[in-house]
């Protein structure tokens, strides 16, 4: 094992050395480029785009990471589907050392924005089911970005204080899971050279601004995506006698599924099953031939993982025997295999570390320890199944004030995947770029 990799794990240096080590001036440039980011964060989100669909973000991102002296490749990435993917990946080489991945993902969601906010994305497209939507950076995807670009130009300012390679990357379709897979599968390492580690950062609502959260260990539950269509047969509304309905068969679905968690899984098992989207019928006296479901699983255990999904095919099949439907026509069920990733797990020796820096760079009392959710990412993959030592930090992004009033009367804040979805964005960005910088120069030191 590379020296600079033996060092995360030997006992971590103290907080005072570590703050002596940290450059004297990082605060002050930060806060000289606030200006230029906010304006890039926000154009970044008045123009998001859809999964698979970055053209014009990865191209915004791309230029100015070229325009900072980064070798830039566009395009980089293959669907399972064969078609290209918008992934880019920029490389700044400093002397030998470690080479760290730094990664932001570029997508957007078919969410229709509501906030109100003067810089409100208003755009309008057509989703992967060719149903019109709005488009949000309705999960910060945009903040991560100009994080990214703000800790690029950082590292560049800061070159006589660091060595190795920095292998920056703008991560295509993080929102349908697929993206880093693509990324991989277009040999993105054999390309641009495997890392010795892997850092990144995401937005947290339930975190006050100027804060972050780091935890080692489990953080991100893995994603499962699973379509289910239940089969019927058709006829007139107003005879139902003379068909098979498909709508009563996924209604019934969809409430059996609810009970697969709450009673066929070990409660000390954290898993989610959610049906997201349901589409059949096309008139209202017309009982159609085909109901649509899309579901969404996430577990951080394989085994429970592949446990439930046995249960929804039985559970489907066993709603269509029950209500007389042939054998020709039972569900079906396909487990995807592109929108699927595994759990997000932290390097815990890497994540004490990061952590250690974070104080020293921000104050103890902006470092916190999270617990791990339910959400997903794709951004362990590329650790190559924990091999590479990987961390994902958390960003706080919500006023502190709020925080505190939404604990007082129970009020939710809006979170990621919601139309008032709203990060504080100055302070977040400042304090994403000054974390993320402070942890990368420790790393490449």
């Amino acid at each position: 094992m590379p020296a600079h990799r033996l060092a995360f794990l030997l006992p971590v240096l103290s907080v005072s050395v570590l703050a002596a080590q940290q450059p004297a001036n990082l605060k002050s440039s930060v806060d000289a480029q606030l200006p230029s980011l906010i304006e890039t964060y926000k154009d970044f989100h008045r123009n998001p785009e859809l999964s698979h669909h970055e053209e014009h973000t990865s191209a915004k991102l791309a230029a100015d990471l070229r325009q900072l002296g980064y070798t830039v490749t566009e395009h980089v990435g293959v669907y399972m589907d064969g078609s290209k993917a918008w992934g880019i990946v920029a490389v700044l080489e400093n002397g030998k050392g470690p080479r760290l991945l730094i990664r932001s993902d570029m997508d957007a969601l078919p969410v229709e924005e509501k906030t109100g906010l003067d810089y409100a994305s208003h755009v309008h497209s057509t989703n992967a089911e060719g149903q019109p939507t709005g488009v949000m950076h309705a999960c910060g995807h945009d903040i991560h970005m100009t994080v990214l670009l703000g800790t690029a130009k950082e590292l560049v300012e800061h070159k006589s204080q660091w060595h190795g390679t920095v292998v920056l990357i703008g991560q295509p379709s993080e929102e349908t899971i697929d993206g880093a897979r693509a990324m991989l599968a277009d040999h993105l390492y054999e390309r641009f050279g495997k890392p010795d580690f892997v850092l990144s950062e995401h937005d947290d609502s339930s975190i006050a601004t100027g804060d972050v959260g780091i935890k080692g260990g489990p953080l991100l539950a893995s994603s499962t995506s699973i379509d289910v269509t239940m089969r019927g047969i058709g006829t007139h509304g107003s005879r139902p006698e003379g068909g098979k309905d498909p709508i009563v068969l996924a209604a019934e679905f969809v409430l059996l599924a609810q009970t697969i968690v709450s009673r066929q899984v070990d409660p000390q098992q954290p898993a989610v099953l959610t049906v997201g989207t349901i589409h059949g019928g096309l008139k209202r006296n017309i009982i159609s031939e085909e109901v649509a479901m899309g579901l969404t699983l996430r577990t951080y255990s394989d085994a429970v993982r592949d446990q439930i999904i046995a249960a929804v095919r039985r559970t489907a099949e066993g709603v269509a025997i029950a209500y007389g439907i042939p054998a020709d026509r039972m569900p079906i069920v396909t487990v995807s295999q592109s929108e699927i990733t595994p759990a997000t797990i932290n390097d815990t020796a890497f994540a004490e570390h990061l952590s250690k820096v974070a104080v020293a760079t921000l104050g103890a009392q902006h470092v916190v320890t999270v617990a791990p959710v339910m959400g997903s990412e794709d951004v362990g993959l590329f650790s190559l199944n924990g091999t590479i030592p990987a961390v994902m930090f958390r960003l706080g992004a919500t006023d502190p004030g709020k925080l505190t009033d939404s604990l007082k009367t129970g009020k939710q804040i809006p979170g990621p995947h919601s139309p008032l979805f709203a990060p504080v964005y100055e302070p977040t960005i400042r304090t994403g770029v000054t974390a993320l910088t402070a942890m990368a120069l420790d790393v490449l030191r």
